[in-house]
């Protein structure tokens, strides 16, 4: 009995680790809503590898460009904090596809260069794709 005790904490205990909440300890408020600089931003998204892409241009503070939902888009950068980092190599990612669609946006965002690139190949990408979907248009 005391065997299967131990082997359930350690299993909670590893269970817990694995679903970690990669924006622990921020919230919405965390990215300040004054710009440091310039945001000017091209979106680029396939729905497919062999699909001609939709190109847009999107600015912020204030909203503009030619993206469909300029507004929605920027609030959604704006609320996602860090959007334009990679999940980092040793993260641990569930293995579900989200399909064949991938997406750059290179630019300015508040100052600071980006050259993004999205796709939606396991659960961790598709995490990254949701906080930003508005920029990234329907799936």
């Amino acid at each position: 009995m005391r065997y299967l005790l131990f082997a359930l904490t350690a299993s909670a205990l590893v269970l817990t680790g694995c679903g970690g909440d990669d924006e622990a300890g921020t919230s919405p408020t965390a990215v300040s809503p004054t710009p440091a600089g310039a945001s000017k931003l091209t979106v680029q998204v396939r729905e497919s590898a062999s699909a001609k892409p939709r190109t847009w241009t999107l600015t912020c503070d204030p909203a503009g460009g030619d993206h469909p939902a300029a507004a929605q888009s920027c609030a959604a950068l704006a609320r996602a904090g860090r959007w334009y980092e990679p999940v980092p190599p040793s993260q641990m990612c569930t293995e579900i596809y989200g399909g064949p669609q991938s997406a750059t946006v290179t630019g300015t965002w508040r100052g600071e260069t980006v050259n993004a690139s999205f796709n939606r190949k396991n659960g961790c990408e598709i995490s990254r794709w949701s906080k930003i979907a508005p920029t990234l248009g329907a799936t």
